[in-house]
Protein backbone atom coordinates (compact mmCIF):
# COMPACT_ATOMS: atom_id res chain seq x y z
CA UNK A 1 0.00 0.00 0.00
CA UNK A 2 1.07 3.28 -1.01
CA UNK A 3 -0.58 6.73 -0.29
CA UNK A 4 -1.46 8.48 -3.78
CA UNK A 5 -2.16 11.72 -4.47
CA UNK A 6 -5.67 12.66 -5.92
CA UNK A 7 -8.18 15.21 -6.70
CA UNK A 8 -11.77 13.74 -7.56
CA UNK A 9 -13.84 16.83 -8.86
CA UNK A 10 -12.30 19.16 -11.35
CA UNK A 11 -14.07 21.05 -14.58
CA UNK A 12 -13.27 21.31 -17.87
CA UNK A 13 -14.15 24.12 -20.25
CA UNK A 14 -17.27 22.52 -20.81
CA UNK A 15 -18.63 23.03 -17.73
CA UNK A 16 -20.05 26.86 -18.08
CA UNK A 17 -18.34 28.49 -15.01
CA UNK A 18 -15.34 26.30 -16.15
CA UNK A 19 -12.30 28.39 -17.24
CA UNK A 20 -11.77 27.92 -20.84
CA UNK A 21 -8.32 27.09 -19.70
CA UNK A 22 -9.26 23.68 -18.11
CA UNK A 23 -8.85 21.77 -20.85
CA UNK A 24 -8.12 18.06 -20.65
CA UNK A 25 -4.29 18.34 -21.43
CA UNK A 26 -3.76 21.48 -18.82
CA UNK A 27 -5.65 20.01 -16.18
CA UNK A 28 -3.06 16.76 -16.93
CA UNK A 29 -0.33 19.03 -17.05
CA UNK A 30 -1.24 20.80 -14.06
CA UNK A 31 -1.86 17.56 -12.07
CA UNK A 32 1.62 15.94 -13.11
CA UNK A 33 3.10 19.36 -11.84
CA UNK A 34 1.65 19.00 -8.03
CA UNK A 35 2.23 15.52 -8.02
CA UNK A 36 -0.73 13.71 -8.63
CA UNK A 37 -1.62 10.27 -9.30
CA UNK A 38 -4.92 10.18 -9.91
CA UNK A 39 -7.41 12.77 -11.33
CA UNK A 40 -11.44 12.76 -12.20
CA UNK A 41 -13.42 14.72 -14.39
CA UNK A 42 -16.42 15.97 -13.33
CA UNK A 43 -18.38 18.34 -15.44
CA UNK A 44 -21.89 19.45 -14.71
CA UNK A 45 -24.10 16.70 -15.76
CA UNK A 46 -22.41 15.62 -18.61
CA UNK A 47 -19.02 13.34 -19.36
CA UNK A 48 -18.58 14.09 -22.94
CA UNK A 49 -14.77 15.19 -22.69
CA UNK A 50 -13.90 12.44 -20.98
CA UNK A 51 -12.43 10.78 -23.64
CA UNK A 52 -10.21 13.42 -24.55
CA UNK A 53 -9.44 13.58 -20.71
CA UNK A 54 -8.37 9.91 -20.77
CA UNK A 55 -5.98 10.35 -23.67
CA UNK A 56 -4.38 13.74 -21.62
CA UNK A 57 -4.12 12.02 -18.30
CA UNK A 58 -2.16 8.70 -19.68
CA UNK A 59 0.12 11.13 -21.52
CA UNK A 60 1.33 12.34 -18.31
CA UNK A 61 1.31 9.08 -16.41
CA UNK A 62 -1.49 9.78 -14.16
CA UNK A 63 -4.50 7.05 -13.64
CA UNK A 64 -7.78 8.96 -15.27
CA UNK A 65 -11.63 8.82 -14.02
CA UNK A 66 -14.56 9.28 -16.07
CA UNK A 67 -17.12 11.36 -13.58
CA UNK A 68 -19.81 14.11 -13.68
CA UNK A 69 -21.41 16.32 -11.49
CA UNK A 70 -24.88 15.61 -11.02
CA UNK A 71 -27.37 18.46 -10.29
CA UNK A 72 -30.54 16.69 -8.24
CA UNK A 73 -34.14 17.92 -8.52
CA UNK A 74 -33.28 18.98 -4.64
CA UNK A 75 -30.34 21.30 -6.28
CA UNK A 76 -28.16 19.32 -4.45
CA UNK A 77 -24.40 18.18 -6.55
CA UNK A 78 -23.65 14.44 -7.02
CA UNK A 79 -20.64 12.73 -7.88
CA UNK A 80 -20.71 9.96 -9.63
CA UNK A 81 -17.31 8.03 -10.96
CA UNK A 82 -17.69 5.21 -13.17
CA UNK A 83 -15.33 1.84 -13.81
CA UNK A 84 -14.58 2.33 -17.28
CA UNK A 85 -14.48 5.28 -20.35
CA UNK A 86 -17.28 3.37 -22.05
CA UNK A 87 -19.59 3.15 -19.33
CA UNK A 88 -19.23 6.93 -18.79
CA UNK A 89 -20.19 7.77 -21.96
CA UNK A 90 -23.11 5.13 -22.83
CA UNK A 91 -24.41 6.75 -18.94
CA UNK A 92 -23.82 10.58 -21.04
CA UNK A 93 -26.06 9.43 -24.01
CA UNK A 94 -28.75 8.13 -21.74
CA UNK A 95 -29.08 10.55 -19.39
CA UNK A 96 -30.28 13.20 -21.79
CA UNK A 97 -33.94 12.37 -21.26
CA UNK A 98 -33.28 13.98 -17.48
CA UNK A 99 -31.85 17.16 -18.53
CA UNK A 100 -34.16 20.17 -19.03
CA UNK A 101 -33.27 21.68 -22.41
CA UNK A 102 -32.74 25.49 -21.61
CA UNK A 103 -30.10 27.10 -24.08
CA UNK A 104 -27.21 28.16 -22.33
CA UNK A 105 -26.53 32.09 -22.73
CA UNK A 106 -22.63 32.33 -22.58
CA UNK A 107 -22.50 36.09 -22.22
CA UNK A 108 -23.84 35.38 -19.06
CA UNK A 109 -23.21 31.70 -18.08
CA UNK A 110 -19.82 30.77 -20.33
CA UNK A 111 -19.23 28.69 -22.99
CA UNK A 112 -19.83 25.23 -22.82
CA UNK A 113 -16.59 23.65 -24.76
CA UNK A 114 -16.13 20.41 -26.45
CA UNK A 115 -12.43 19.48 -27.31
CA UNK A 116 -10.59 16.40 -28.41
CA UNK A 117 -7.69 14.77 -27.25
CA UNK A 118 -5.37 17.40 -28.23
CA UNK A 119 -7.45 20.24 -27.09
CA UNK A 120 -9.39 21.28 -30.35
CA UNK A 121 -12.45 22.73 -30.17
CA UNK A 122 -15.07 20.27 -31.24
CA UNK A 123 -18.11 22.52 -31.23
CA UNK A 124 -20.23 23.76 -28.13
CA UNK A 125 -23.06 22.08 -26.14
CA UNK A 126 -26.11 24.89 -26.85
CA UNK A 127 -27.96 23.56 -23.68
CA UNK A 128 -27.19 24.64 -20.68
CA UNK A 129 -25.62 21.62 -18.30
CA UNK A 130 -25.99 23.52 -14.90
CA UNK A 131 -29.88 23.10 -14.48
CA UNK A 132 -31.11 20.26 -11.65
CA UNK A 133 -31.99 17.56 -13.60
CA UNK A 134 -35.62 15.60 -13.84
CA UNK A 135 -34.04 13.03 -11.08
CA UNK A 136 -34.10 13.43 -7.24
CA UNK A 137 -31.11 12.34 -5.29
CA UNK A 138 -31.89 8.89 -4.87
CA UNK A 139 -32.97 8.48 -8.41
CA UNK A 140 -29.59 10.33 -9.50
CA UNK A 141 -28.03 7.52 -8.12
CA UNK A 142 -29.90 4.68 -8.73
CA UNK A 143 -29.08 5.77 -12.35
CA UNK A 144 -25.38 6.54 -12.37
CA UNK A 145 -25.25 3.04 -10.30
CA UNK A 146 -26.45 1.13 -13.70
CA UNK A 147 -23.37 2.29 -14.90
CA UNK A 148 -21.22 0.85 -12.52
CA UNK A 149 -20.66 4.25 -10.93
CA UNK A 150 -20.14 5.24 -7.03
CA UNK A 151 -21.83 8.14 -6.16
CA UNK A 152 -21.42 10.06 -3.29
CA UNK A 153 -22.88 13.90 -1.58
CA UNK A 154 -20.49 16.43 -3.13
CA UNK A 155 -18.85 19.72 -0.63
CA UNK A 156 -21.32 18.96 1.68
CA UNK A 157 -19.61 21.42 3.96
CA UNK A 158 -20.81 24.16 1.66
CA UNK A 159 -24.29 26.26 1.42
CA UNK A 160 -24.19 26.12 -1.95
CA UNK A 161 -25.66 23.07 -3.85
CA UNK A 162 -23.92 20.99 -0.34
CA UNK A 163 -26.70 18.21 0.54
CA UNK A 164 -26.32 19.34 4.31
CA UNK A 165 -27.09 22.99 3.47
CA UNK A 166 -30.17 21.73 1.39
CA UNK A 167 -31.69 18.60 3.49
CA UNK A 168 -30.72 20.09 6.97
CA UNK A 169 -28.75 17.19 7.25
CA UNK A 170 -26.94 14.09 5.53
CA UNK A 171 -29.02 12.00 3.93
CA UNK A 172 -27.79 8.65 5.56
CA UNK A 173 -31.01 7.06 4.30
CA UNK A 174 -29.79 6.84 0.77
CA UNK A 175 -27.03 4.36 1.77
CA UNK A 176 -24.08 6.39 0.45
CA UNK A 177 -20.46 5.23 1.58
CA UNK A 178 -18.53 8.38 1.37
CA UNK A 179 -18.77 12.08 1.15
CA UNK A 180 -17.01 14.93 -0.19
CA UNK A 181 -15.75 17.93 1.74
CA UNK A 182 -14.18 20.96 0.25
CA UNK A 183 -11.87 21.66 3.14
CA UNK A 184 -9.97 18.97 5.23
CA UNK A 185 -10.27 21.17 8.11
CA UNK A 186 -13.98 20.86 8.48
CA UNK A 187 -13.57 17.25 8.92
CA UNK A 188 -14.21 16.38 12.96
CA UNK A 189 -16.67 18.86 13.00
CA UNK A 190 -18.82 17.52 10.20
CA UNK A 191 -17.58 13.80 11.34
CA UNK A 192 -19.29 14.60 14.94
CA UNK A 193 -22.03 16.74 13.99
CA UNK A 194 -23.54 14.63 11.44
CA UNK A 195 -22.44 11.07 12.27
CA UNK A 196 -20.36 10.61 9.52
CA UNK A 197 -17.81 8.63 11.27
CA UNK A 198 -18.32 5.33 9.40
CA UNK A 199 -18.16 6.53 5.97
CA UNK A 200 -15.03 7.48 3.58
CA UNK A 201 -14.62 11.42 3.75
CA UNK A 202 -12.49 12.47 0.27
CA UNK A 203 -11.27 16.06 0.51
CA UNK A 204 -11.33 17.51 -3.59
CA UNK A 205 -10.82 20.75 -5.03
CA UNK A 206 -14.50 21.20 -7.33
CA UNK A 207 -11.46 23.33 -9.37
CA UNK A 208 -12.84 25.49 -12.07
CA UNK A 209 -9.96 27.17 -12.66
CA UNK A 210 -6.01 25.85 -13.09
CA UNK A 211 -4.61 27.22 -9.86
CA UNK A 212 -7.31 25.48 -7.89
CA UNK A 213 -6.42 22.19 -8.67
CA UNK A 214 -5.36 20.53 -5.20
CA UNK A 215 -1.39 20.59 -4.65
CA UNK A 216 -0.60 16.72 -3.35
CA UNK A 217 -2.22 17.26 0.20
CA UNK A 218 -5.29 14.67 -0.12
CA UNK A 219 -4.01 11.06 -0.62
CA UNK A 220 -5.32 7.64 -0.71
CA UNK A 221 -3.65 3.73 0.19
CA UNK A 222 -3.76 2.00 -2.89
CA UNK A 223 -1.68 -1.02 -3.78
CA UNK A 224 -2.69 -1.46 -7.29
CA UNK A 225 0.05 -1.01 -9.97
CA UNK A 226 -1.92 -0.76 -13.47
CA UNK A 227 -4.14 1.91 -14.12
CA UNK A 228 -7.07 0.04 -14.86
CA UNK A 229 -6.15 -1.66 -11.30
CA UNK A 230 -5.91 1.54 -9.28
CA UNK A 231 -9.24 2.56 -10.81
CA UNK A 232 -10.81 -0.42 -9.50
CA UNK A 233 -9.32 -0.45 -6.73
CA UNK A 234 -10.05 3.18 -6.02
CA UNK A 235 -13.85 2.74 -6.91
CA UNK A 236 -13.86 -0.49 -4.55
CA UNK A 237 -12.73 1.65 -1.97
CA UNK A 238 -15.42 4.78 -2.16
CA UNK A 239 -17.99 2.02 -2.06
CA UNK A 240 -17.32 0.47 1.01
CA UNK A 241 -15.16 -2.55 -0.17
CA UNK A 242 -11.74 -1.20 0.97
CA UNK A 243 -13.01 0.78 4.46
Amino acid sequence: MRPLAYDLHLHSCLSPCGDEEMTPNSIAGMGKLNGLSILALTDHNTTANTAAFYAACRRYGIVPIAGAELTTAEDIHLVSLFPTLEAALDFDADLAPYRIAVPNRPEIFGHQLLVDENDEVLGERVELLTNALSLSLDEAAAFAGRYGAVCYPAHIDRESNGAVAVLGAFPHESGFTCYELASQTNLKAYESRYALSGLLPIVSSDAHVLWNISEGENTLLLSGESEAELRAELLTLLKGGGA
